[in-house]
């Protein structure tokens, strides 16, 4: 019986050139059924990108022919790479003239055209990123146009006379794209929407999620599943003796001591923990919401789910990936209150070596609601109120610091990045306006749910890959050399890591060891961190290069990610049948890739809507302050000015060297610096210089400093 498997494996193996249709017909002897449905597969896997179709009609693997698929990434100058599906692979340069119009985040097919310079032109879009583009409606004795916000598209969108919406010259504006640009035509599109003026952050807010098309709401057909699910949830019955057998034949641990750690203003809490001493060491049990018991394959709210990939987060609100029905009552792990849950037990030795695990269903019941900051009191602080506040609790947590003290350690020595990067937090009045952007605090108890999730998610993913069951992985690979040499450049301007006349990928360890506790440290924490490749989902394990895990995957927080709420789906299945036949290993190798890819595509959108928010706060919140004075901090030196960070808040602004009257600056390649050809004054990163916030750019979202 012919499939996509038996398919690839011809061309791999029998064809040694492109075929017609009617040869590969020939060749696989198929009947008139099997050719209808060879016909199907071709054109399924043509747009996944395996195989490609020339111009001549002929058939062959990509791979074959020179060609990746990947998704592209577009640089505000033309250029970009193609980041490849493929694990293991090298992105590829595409120059400005060889990007046949694609567009950030577009899936691509591109053609290597060198191969030592990983230089190549792209050939075919297989799947657009992008419906809508924002921007500015522009007129002119050509016709309408609109040129968009976002300087990674690189063309302006024209606009028929019919298609204007009554927008006027330097309107802001909704376009929906109707047309992408080809070699013969220009890109098309028609007005949606008109934008006003933002007069509040909240406004600004609003247009961010106009401009990336994110979901304001959910389908008529998935809010009323979720609704329905409250009629059919039967009574769980009360506690159960010995804790075995219960309700769906889920194990009891409702007697079991529970705590949900989380941040003040969470509200849907999908993971919890238990801990107990052992004659080896210790039992860690996380317990994560069983969100696979209510959203079922195939539902609608798997559909608008799947779709959305995850939840997005803003400083005033939320864009859930399951109503609130679900991700703020059913399946979120509220204290006093039973829940379903899905449990993965784990005991550690001494050394933190696990040397057990289990996962099942359960039923728990968490004794409280925990916050970071609570914990820290309780473990840091030692507040005497708060300890004796959760008494009965206390040595529960003294076990957990000490279990995620030796976790920590087992997994720095063997070689896993230790990035405590500061991160910037939004504090918003009554009104949703931001009164201070300040370094949010990361605390021991935030680590310490970390170090539990990490190894959750370890044990979940060795235990399907030992299994041979079709899963998706968390992967995040190696840093490219160029990359790493390129970093080498910049540490070595500040003396530190001296003497190395290069860099691997397995000194990151060290290196931000050695840093930690200088004024250097956040800095060269984010450039390390941005010369690493992005993480993302792959249904082909290649490892975990920042955690240095060999299997990883993500499994605890299926209320706000998709992937998980799949690896719930697996591991339940596993659990139930424990074995999965040829059929449904097959089923679900089909669709793991293109789960994978879309989640990943859905979570670098969320970063970026995250991003796009948090830039419009940034230049909200300094609107009033032009003419103020500032301390601040080079983070990063180009040849065209500075980027600076204020010590009051936590904001970056441009520096242009256009901006330096003091003296005429030349950058300097080999020390990453701008230096003063009179003065012989020199800016390198880490710098401390006292600045003035010369300009607010509402509309570029950019803070504009001088000296």
């Amino acid at each position: 019986m012919i499939t996509k498997e038996s398919l690839t494996s011809f061309f791999k193996e029998k064809a040694a050139q492109p075929l017609s249709f009617r040869e590969v017909v020939y060749n696989l002897n198929l009947t008139p059924p099997e050719s209808r449905k060879l016909k199907r597969f071709l054109r399924e896997m043509i747009n996944d990108g395996n195989i490609v179709r020339t111009r001549k009609g002929l058939y062959g693997l990509s791979e074959e022919m020179s060609l990746v698929t990947g998704y592209f990434e577009a640089h505000r100058d033309g250029y970009g790479f193609v980041i490849l599906e493929k694990p293991g692979e090298r992105d590829v340069f595409i120059p400005a003239r060889a990007t046949l119009g694609a567009m950030d985040n577009d899936r691509v097919v591109a053609r290597m055209e060198n191969r030592h310079r990983r230089e190549g032109r792209i050939i075919r879009i297989l799947e657009r990123a992008h419906a809508r583009v924002a921007g500015t409606f522009e007129t002119s004795r050509t016709g309408f146009y609109v040129k968009p916000k976002n300087r990674a598209v690189p063309f302006d969108l024209y606009i028929a006379p019919k298609e204007t919406g009554k927008a006027k010259d330097g309107d802001s504006v909704i376009a929906e794209i109707i047309s992408y640009p080809t070699d013969k035509r220009t890109p098309a599109g028609r007005i949606v929407k008109i934008l006003k003026k933002p007069e509040s952050p909240l406004d600004e807010v609003e247009g961010i999620i106009d401009e990336l098309n994110l979901p304001r709401r959910f389908s008529h057909n998935a809010l009323e599943e979720a609704k329905g699910l409250y009629a059919k949830i039967p009574p769980i019955p009360p506690l159960l003796k010995g804790g075995e057998g219960g309700l769906h034949k889920r194990k009891d641990l409702r007697s079991l001591p529970t705590v949900t750690i989380d941040g003040e203003r969470a509200k849907d809490f999908d993971d919890a923990i238990s801990i107990a001493r052992t004659d080896d060491g210790y039992r860690l049990w996380v317990h994560i919401a069983d969100v696979g018991h209510y959203v079922k394959w195939g539902s609608f709210l798997d559909a608008e789910a799947r779709k959305r990939g995850t939840s997005v987060y803003f400083p005033d609100r939320v864009i859930p990936m399951l109503p609130k029905e679900l991700s703020e009552d059913l399946c979120s792990l509220k204290p006093k209150v039973d829940r379903f849950a899905f449990t993965v037990e784990m005991d550690f030795d001494g050394t933190g070596e696990r040397i057990n695990r289990k996962f099942y269903q359960s039923i728990i019941n968490s004794n409280e609601r925990m916050t970071y900051t609570s914990v820290k009191e309780i473990l840091v602080d030692e507040d005497k109120t708060v300890r004796e506040r959760y008494g009965y609790l206390l040595r529960d947590f003294e076990m957990m610091g000490e279990l995620c003290d030796i976790l920590k350690a087992g997994r720095l020595k063997r070689g896993s990045l230790d990035f405590d990067l500061p991160e910037p937090e939004v504090l918003l009045d009554i009104q949703g306006n931001p009164e201070n952007i300040i370094r949010a605090v990361r605390n021991f108890a935030h680590m310490m749910i970390e170090e539990f999730m990490i190894a959750a998610n370890e044990a979940v993913a060795g235990h399907l890959e030992n299994l041979g069951i079709p899963s998706l992985y968390r992967i995040h690979e190696e840093p490219d050399i160029t990359k790493l040499e390129d970093i080498m450049k910049t540490i070595n301007t500040l003396g530190i890591h001296k003497g190395r006349k290069g860099m691997k990928a397995r000194d990151f360890p060290g290196l931000l060891k050695q840093i930690q506790g200088t004024p250097e440290e956040d800095i060269i924490s984010h450039m390390i961190l941005r010369s690493l490749k992005q993480a993302k989902y792959s249904p082909v394990n290649v490892g975990h290069f920042g955690l240095a895990s060999g299997s990883y995957t993500h499994f605890t927080s299926p209320i706000r990610r998709y992937p998980d709420l799949v690896i719930h789906r697996i591991l339940s299945e596993v659990l139930a049948k424990k074995h999965l036949g040829d059929k449904r290993i097959k089923e679900l190798e089909s669709i793991l890739g293109d789960i994978a890819f879309h989640s990943s595509k859905m979570e670098r959108q969320a970063d970026d809507a995250e991003r796009k928010v948090l830039d419009a706060m940034r230049v909200w919140f300094m609107k009033d302050k032009v003419g103020d004075e500032f301390e601040g901090k080079v983070v990063a030196v180009a040849s065209h000015g500075l980027k600076i960070r204020l010590k009051d808040y936590y904001v970056e602004g441009f520096l242009h060297v256009s901006f330096m009257t003091d003296d005429f600056y030349q950058y300097d390649e080999k020390s990453r610096s701008l230096y003063g050809i009179h003065k012989k004054k020199r800016y390198t990163v880490g710098k401390e210089v006292h600045v003035r916030i010369d300009k607010v750019d509402m509309e570029e979202r950019e803070i504009v400093l001088g000296i």
